[in-house]
């Protein structure tokens, strides 16, 4: 399997789990449901992933970005989850957003050969982005992080494990 391959296995693994997550939350009080007042909860979290897939996709395939100023301000680095549902937009559209995100870095990946993967990145691009392929590690990495988070708010309201 190329490593190409690999990244693309791992990015849908890990969006697999993280929807099957997702899937026990409901109602917006659910969807904004706060283990402590500081916890990120699973509206929150899906945007989230909304708009780290579009950075990601920025430093790739710029002319591919997503422009949203609410999202930004309600997902972006940086924001702080609240538990007013009226401070989001809707859960589903919340999801659509999220899939739709990880459709188009899955389509930039597909675009890359293996060569593409090791070419360095733009001047400016973060120190821990190494090169191309490393964005997409970087997204396995960072959704798998807050993957954690979510389950946490999920077995919080009583949910058995997914695994």
């Amino acid at each position: 399997m190329s490593a190409k391959e690999r990244l693309r296995n791992q990015l849908v693994s890990a969006r697999e789990y993280s929807k099957s997550l997702l899937a026990d939350f409901r109602t917006p009080e659910q969807w904004t449901h706060q283990v402590h007042p500081h916890a990120n909860h699973a509206l929150w979290f899906a945007g989230h992933m909304a708009m780290t897939d579009n950075y990601w996709i920025s430093t790739v395939a710029p002319e591919k970005v997503f422009q949203r100023p609410d999202f930004e301000k309600a997902f972006g680095t940086g924001s702080q989850p609240t538990s007013n549902p009226a401070d989001y937009p809707a859960a589903d559209e919340v999801l659509r957003v999220m899939d739709e995100r990880r459709a188009t870095l899955l389509g930039v990946l597909d675009g890359l050969d293996e060569v593409d993967l090791q070419k360095p990145l733009p001047k400016g691009s973060p120190e821990f982005l190494r090169d191309v392929g490393s964005v997409f590690e970087t997204a396995v990495w960072h959704e798998g992080l807050h993957s954690g988070q979510l389950s946490v708010a999920r077995r919080a309201m009583g949910h058995k494990p997914v695994m």
